[in-house]
């Protein structure tokens, strides 16, 4: 791997290179399928017969984690710009080493908030079920005679959408954590 002055790579940079690249990819393409998966799901949650408050309260986190959840699959392609980067034989084009640690870092914080955010929406939504069963449970007992608040298909997309965005952050957090060990190596 001569360039045109005859320099080559150290082994070093270059598998860390390789590593951003490939790491990259990974996290893209598993963030972005599972993002739109779960975007999708929230969005026929929303689509449902929820009353609005419901779908405000669940929306209220969930949302920007799904968004945070794209950033971070964008994260990984940036990944992969920068593993190009790095492998180049030009020194003036090369990134210095503390910019590797500042992307990954930068990555970590990206997904441990969005992670947050999702675990957020997540109890706000599994908080309302827990709401509608207890109702089930007392209407089961002859407390009322009005329709039961029946935990539908609907709802469990908006759990499902958020443990979806949740799984989306943990792999960004993963393929973050692997980089910063082949940078720190």
């Amino acid at each position: 791997m001569t360039g045109e002055l005859g320099y080559s790579l150290p082994p070093a940079i270059r598998r860390i290179a390789a590593n951003f690249k490939r790491a990259g990819w990974i996290g893209l393409w598993v963030q972005a399928v599972v993002a739109v998966i779960s975007s999708l799901m929230f969005t026929i949650f929303l689509m449902g017969g929820e009353p609005p408050e419901i779908k405000a309260s669940a929306a209220l986190f969930t949302t920007p984690a799904l968004i945070g959840a794209f950033i971070s699959a964008f994260w990984g392609f940036r990944y992969v710009l920068f593993g190009r980067k790095l492998g180049t034989t030009n020194p003036d084009i090369r990134p210095k080493p503390k910019a590797a640690i500042r992307i990954v870092r930068l990555g970590l914080v990206i997904s441990l908030v969005g992670m947050a955010l999702a675990i957020m929406g997540a109890e706000s939504i599994v908080a309302r079920f827990l709401s509608k069963a207890l109702d089930q449970g007392f209407f089961a007992l002859g407390a009322g005679g009005t329709v039961p608040n029946i935990i539908t298909a609907g709802d469990i997309l908006a759990v499902f959408s958020a443990i979806n965005a949740i799984f989306a952050h943990f792999i960004g957090l993963c393929v973050s954590l692997w980089l910063q060990y082949v940078v720190n190596r």
